[in-house]
């Protein structure tokens, strides 16, 4: 069934096209004048215009030309009592699928009719299937839910481009997920994709990182150190936290990204970049920029491709499917439905990331299937006994005490400060502030 727009100064013949189409088990609407049949087209879709070619006020043409502006326009029969080879090929270069002259069978238009029909719906099962195809292509990321299959549409659509991305999203919702992806399915997939999260560094340690430095910039620097945007060059650099980026590296980011060229510390020679950035924060970055602590002029530089990604509990029906990847990763155990069903109810606030955990370490304690016990109090509900510490009456020096809290944490994490971090719950940058606090040495590792 196809919804048909007909077109014609003369009602007699609009009628007759009329019976013949809606016997065919179509819709129509028909106009006696070009003016009117634009109107139609302004306030409702068809699949279909037969317009006459020759009318008082506005012409076939005109009618073809306007219907071919709309985002999905219908396809186009001319017809005309005035056939000539010029107007023939100006229509078909205007878009019109067809062309009758009168007088013609009614059969005739029906059969051509339904012959585009056919070729419409050929073209949206295709377009259906590439869809799908390239939702399946996208690597690592799991999940069927509307939320999801939009973020897949979005990935498709900007990997074809080479536009700015900036992911927005709780912690481990899978931005970092989400910017490989795009990388991937881009032309830059042969290249290199670099990370670097902009909260785990200090600024000092993140400049260098990102821009690299000639030898003698600084007391240590011995030789010249390429920085990240020079080896992703023809391939994407990943932005991680970007809300946390201080606002002097910020200023330079931003003449990176309007000139596309950096300069080394300590060094003056211009150096070309062909790489392309995508960010990412869990922050909110309008309200930073409120505050002072990130700059407008680079927020609406990376803000050109915006995606948004959902928190775990607001898409719950992914989470089976989530649920069985991870079995998969962790030993292929199986779960029981009791135990599923606690998964499906939990809030997630750690998001993805939390259930991978949560999944790998009930894959180590259960022998063959994940079963209740196996899954932490929090989960089920239960409430953890409280860790109350015995402070002596003389009482306790807090400092001493997270001095010694930090220097375990660093010979827990084996000199790692990133993972002594984790341990202590807070970010990288943080705890460099503590240790200069506390008067230790800061190296990084």
């Amino acid at each position: 069934m196809a919804h048909i727009l007909v077109v014609d100064n003369e009602e007699r013949m609009c009628k007759i096209i009329q019976a013949a189409l809606e016997m065919a088990n179509n819709t129509c609407k028909i106009s006696f004048s070009g003016k009117s049949a634009l109107e139609h087209l302004e306030n409702e879709s068809f699949d279909l215009v037969i317009t006459d070619l020759k009318m008082n006020d506005v012409d076939g043409m005109q009618v073809l030309k306007k219907a071919k502006e709309y985002k999905n326009p219908p396809e186009v029969i001319l017809i005309t009592a005035f056939a000539s080879q010029q107007t023939a090929i100006d229509a078909m270069r205007l878009g019109a699928y067809d062309y009758l002259i009168k007088p013609f069978e009614m059969d005739e238009l029906v059969l051509r009719v339904d012959k585009i029909m056919q070729h419409r719906q050929l073209e949206k099962d295709y377009h259906k299937l590439k869809q799908e195809t390239d939702i399946q292509q996208i690597p690592n990321i799991i999940g069927k839910s509307k939320k999801m299959r939009e973020v897949y549409n979005l990935i498709v659509k900007v990997s074809e481009k080479d536009a700015t991305v900036l992911i927005t999203g709780e912690s481990g919702t899978g931005k970092e997920l989400v910017a490989e992806a795009i990388h991937l399915k881009s032309e830059r997939a042969k290249n290199q994709f670099v990370t670097i999260n902009c909260a785990a560094l200090p600024e000092n340690l993140l400049e260098s990182e990102l821009f690299g430095f000639e030898k003698g910039a600084f007391t240590g620097a011995t030789q010249k150190k390429i920085g990240l945007f020079e080896v992703a060059n023809n391939g994407t650099i990943f932005l991680d936290e970007i809300g946390d980026m201080p606002l002097g590296i910020q200023a330079k980011l931003l003449r990176v990204l309007q000139n596309k060229e950096i300069v080394r510390i300590g060094g003056i020679e211009k150096i070309e970049i062909n790489a392309r950035v995508i960010t990412a924060t869990n922050k909110n970055l309008e309200k930073q920029i409120e505050e002072n602590n990130f700059r407008s002029d680079l927020f609406y530089r990376i803000n050109i491709f915006p995606i948004e990604l959902s928190p775990l509990r607001e898409r719950k029906e992914d989470i089976p499917e989530l649920i069985q990847h991870f079995l998969g990763k962790f030993g292929n155990k199986g779960i029981t439905n009791s135990a599923k069903k606690i998964l499906m109810e939990y809030n997630w606030p750690g998001n993805v990331r939390e259930l991978v955990n949560i999944i790998e370490r009930s894959s180590i304690i259960a022998d063959v299937t994940i079963d209740n016990e196996h899954l932490p109090k929090n989960i089920k509900g239960e409430k953890e006994e409280n860790n109350i510490y015995d402070i002596p009456d003389e009482g306790i020096n807090l400092e001493d005490v997270e001095k010694n809290l930090i220097l375990s944490a660093i010979k827990k994490a084996d000199g790692n400060k990133s993972n002594a971090a984790d341990l202590l719950g807070i970010t990288r940058r943080k705890l460099y502030s503590m240790m200069e606090r506390f008067g230790l040495e800061v190296k990084s590792k």
